[in-house]
């Protein structure tokens, strides 16, 4: 995965500043390969309060920011006067933890006299699958499925061309559903790989959960996952009431069943009907096991080539914000202005995202 040696003659060489939750991380990458990936997360520190809380990720950042990025010009070899560029998270996010990021990211570009990019969250989550497989088809079908997000989407440009959204989530996220159906079966922070690790020993036949958003006449493109943590949390509270012993494995393996089932469902939907022959599949949540694995066998059988980052990129990395920047820097796209600011609720429309502070405010 990683390229070996530090610059190459005419190929710039791009610092990934991502900062937008629990995670600091810092990535390098030159002309599409990864020299560098180093991520600090605060998870632990917020798995006391069952989930993010922002002020202490904002002070985690600030703690982590100068290791991870010494960290990461070391295993790159570089030194800061050797990078050509600095691109960082400006949005979607947390508002303190954003904004610890980009007065970073801002610091190392004008001490290295170069230009600076702002990114938007998601469209580093597609371009990480660009760092393992190479380039993006044109045009692909893309899942994000994270902590906060779920959106279906069509990229032809990635850098050059706006996102069409073909569908997102209506209310939870999957991975959100997750955490919260984790709580519930007492499972730990985060849900997501808790309940990967439950449904293994569980019967994912056990419950019949519901399947949000996929009767005939429903939108088929848009999620909804609020009914299913919902469904979750009636059927332990069944349990409950007759003193009767929860399954915590057939639970979890039921929920997970079905959040994979809709993802994959609708994507392949979409492929079909836009004519797609290639599903990438990104974000915290296609590190699960049964989303990949479902995912392989529907594409499989429908002649889709499914790709899917290394599971160390489908979380949130500086690799992946760097990997953007690293197109935009190739693109010739215009670098942010010197008082570019932060978007805590940006829509996803194209990948470069430079809100300036007189920016009207969105509704979170």
């Amino acid at each position: 995965m990683y390229a070996e040696g530090a610059c190459a003659v005419g190929k710039p060489v791009v610092l990934g500043i991502e900062s937008s939750c629990d995670e600091t991380g810092a990535g390098i990458v030159r002309d599409g390969e990864l020299l560098a990936h180093v991520v600090a997360s605060s998870m632990d520190e917020h798995a006391r309060y069952g989930g993010v809380v922002p002020e202490i990720a904002a002070r985690a950042h600030l703690h982590a920011f100068t290791p991870v990025v010494r960290q990461a010009l070391d295993q790159a070899g570089l030194r800061l006067n050797q990078l050509d560029a600095v691109a960082v998270t400006t949005g979607p996010g947390l508002s303190g933890a954003l904004q610890v990021g980009l007065a970073g990211a801002k610091t190392l570009a004008y001490s290295a006299g170069v230009p600076l990019y702002g990114v938007h969250h998601l469209a580093g989550h597609v371009a990480a699958d660009t760092l393992e497989h190479g380039p993006l088809p044109e045009p692909c079908v893309v899942l994000i499925v994270s902590g906060g997000h779920t959106s279906l989407l069509l990229v032809r440009d990635l850098v050059r061309e706006p996102i069409l959204h073909l569908g997102d989530t209506l209310d939870d996220a999957a991975g959100e559903c997750f955490d919260k159906v984790a709580r519930i079966l007492g499972l730990p922070y985060p849900g997501g790989p808790a309940i990967d690790r439950a449904a293994r020993d569980g019967d994912p036949r056990a419950v019949a959960f519901p399947r949000p958003l996929t009767r005939p006449g429903d939108d088929p493109y848009a999620f909804s996952f609020s009914g299913l943590k919902t469904a979750a949390a009636r059927w332990v509270e069944r349990h409950r009431i007759r003193g009767e012993e929860l399954s915590v494995a057939d639970g979890a393996a039921a929920l997970q069943e079905a959040v994979a089932d809709v993802l994959t469902r609708k994507a392949l939907a979409a492929c079909r009907a836009y004519d797609v022959r290639t599903l990438v599949v990104v974000g915290g949540v296609a590190a699960n096991s049964r989303v990949r694995g479902l995912a392989e066998e529907r594409c499989a059988a429908a002649g889709i080539e499914l790709r899917v980052p290394p599971m160390t990129l489908c979380t949130d990395n500086g690799a992946m914000i760097a990997a953007v920047g690293d197109l935009l820097v190739r693109s010739d796209a215009e670098p942010a202005p010197l008082n570019v600011s932060i978007d805590p609720s940006a829509p996803l429309e194209y990948a470069s995202l430079t809100p300036l502070p007189n920016a009207p405010v969105r509704a979170a």
